[in-house]
């Protein structure tokens, strides 16, 4: 194996699939767990952390380093890094013992929060006992992450040597790296130096090589390596190995083995579990499915005692992506009535919906609602219903819309995309509206999104226009834009 990273030296890293068990914390915090409320209520605000810990000892309680692994864990569910490694960082200052699985994690986190060269200092501040498998393996996970192979592979070479590669986890991240640059036949590589070595594939690594051939156009291939797991190691046959299976034959257009597929999630998924419910959902709706939809909903409600806003979301998208508007209306406004925390995720995705079946007034309405009961941001909200306008040639409510976003833009660092900034200018050439433009012009001041594309739009309106052009190269040189050769065409044209 240890030539295995001159073999993928051409390559470059992927996605990665998050750390296995032995580097995360354990358990969800209870609910009455009064410390991790008070953390979570926080928001993104830096420094915060370390002096509501401070606040809660100096109450008189006292703080266990289980409850504060159950925070850090929770918290890095919710992708709030920075609070989590504060937390660490708190924990080192008071000298707390840390095991191995600390230091993986402490380091993950700090990639997240600070960087990959932050994350490199970190490990080699460590002590050399302190650096084993679990911690090379989330140095390695960070490298895939950030998409530096070389280094990935390195690491990789050296946990070899040290014979620290004994299960699955560091090549799935290497596989997941793989395929998500498109390098599908070093995947399968991988896949063949697993055996040579005698490592044990899991359900991760099945999913992976299934993917590849996949993507490869090779849908017999991933039958095969669906056949070989539930023939050689059965027990890593679940419930994800056939939703991943059914993905497949949906991209592919084999909807009768999808559904076959899907029938097979549901005899092996357990009841219980959410994450299957939202799976089978959204892939019953990618077969077209609307009875099965409403099926697994209604079963998802009944069986588990609380429906999340995430449960929420899947079903509304997927309702939406099936043209059941009534039903997705239904849905949404079941939501509105007894959720606990209002989520502009759902707001957008009915958005969405109502705009795609050409519903403006009712996607405003939800707008407004969305605008009093939650804090945002809406500017991207605001810019599907300036895309909508826009294709209907109804140029006064987009440009209301701009500038609404626009107002708001520095809290937030919000730019319209390149597609919206050109859907505008086209309009203003077409109608010879140089009012407009120049009203749009200084929009797109306000959000620091004047260049020469935009100098050049201009220029053609005020020529098509036939009225007279004000000093276009001295306004550039004052909105610091450089005078290209097309604009000098352009202005010496008659």
């Amino acid at each position: 194996m240890v030539n295995l990273s001159r073999q993928l030296a051409a390559g470059a890293p992927a996605f990665v699939r998050r750390l296995s068990t032995e580097v995360r914390a354990a358990a969800a915090p209870q609910q009455g767990d009064r410390l991790y409320r008070r953390l979570s209520a926080l928001g993104r605000n830096p420094g915060m952390v370390a002096r509501t810990i401070n606040e809660y000892i100096r109450e008189g309680r006292t703080i266990r380093k289980v409850e504060l692994e159950r925070c850090i864990n929770e918290l890095r569910k919710y992708k709030r890094y920075r609070d989590a490694l504060e937390i660490m960082e708190w924990m080192e200052l008071r000298k707390f013992n840390f095991n191995h699985s600390n230091y993986a994690i402490r380091l993950d986190l700090t990639a997240k929060a600070k960087g990959i060269a932050a994350a490199e200092d970190y490990f080699n501040s460590l002590s050399p006992s302190n650096v084993v498998h679990c911690v090379y393996g989330s140095l390695l996970n960070c490298y895939c992450n950030e998409k530096m192979a070389d280094k990935a592979l390195d690491i990789f070479a050296k946990m070899v040597e040290q014979n620290m590669v004994l299960k699955s986890l560091p090549f799935n991240n290497l596989m997941s790296m793989y395929c998500r640059l498109g390098q599908y036949e070093k995947v399968l590589i991988l896949g063949e130096e697993m055996k040579k070595g005698n490592i044990q594939p899991d359900t991760c690594t099945y999913n992976l090589l299934m993917n590849s051939h996949a993507n490869q156009n090779d849908i017999e291939g991933a039958e095969r390596v669906f056949e070989e797991m539930k023939l050689e190691n059965g027990k890593q046959c679940n419930w994800t190995s056939y939703s991943n299976l059914a993905n497949i034959y949906i991209k592919a257009g084999y909807q009768e083995k999808a559904k076959l597929a899907l029938q097979n999630v549901e005899k092996e998924m357990d009841s219980h579990d959410r994450e299957a419910y939202h799976f089978l959902i959204s892939l019953y709706a990618g077969v077209s499915d609307l009875d099965s939809v409403h099926r697994v909903w209604k079963s998802l409600k009944s069986t588990l005692a609380v429906t999340t806003n995430r449960s929420y979301l899947v079903v509304l998208q997927a309702l939406g992506n099936l043209g059941d508007i009534e039903g997705m209306t239904k849905c949404y406004k079941e939501w509105e009535a007894v959720c606990s925390s209002y989520d502009l995720k759902l707001a957008v995705a009915v958005i969405r919906a109502y705009l795609r079946y050409d519903m403006g007034e009712e996607a405003e309405t939800v707008l407004e609602v969305a605008m009093r009961r939650s804090e945002g941001p809406f500017v991207y909200a605001w810019e599907q219903l300036m895309i909508f306008y826009l294709n209907k040639n109804q140029i006064r409510p987009a440009l209301q819309h701009m500038e609404t976003a626009a107002s708001i833009a520095h809290e937030n660092k919000w730019q319209p995309r390149s597609e919206t900034i050109d859907k505008f200018l086209n309009y203003f050439k077409q109608e010879r509206d140089v009012s407009l433009a120049e009203e749009f012009y200084h929009l797109m001041k306000r959000v620091n999104c004047v260049d020469s594309r935009l100098y050049e739009s201009l220029i053609e309106t005020y020529k098509a226009s036939g009225e007279t052009m004000p000093d276009m190269c001295s306004r550039m040189e004052a909105d610091g834009v450089e005078l290209s050769s097309d604009i000098e065409q352009l202005l010496a044209s008659p």
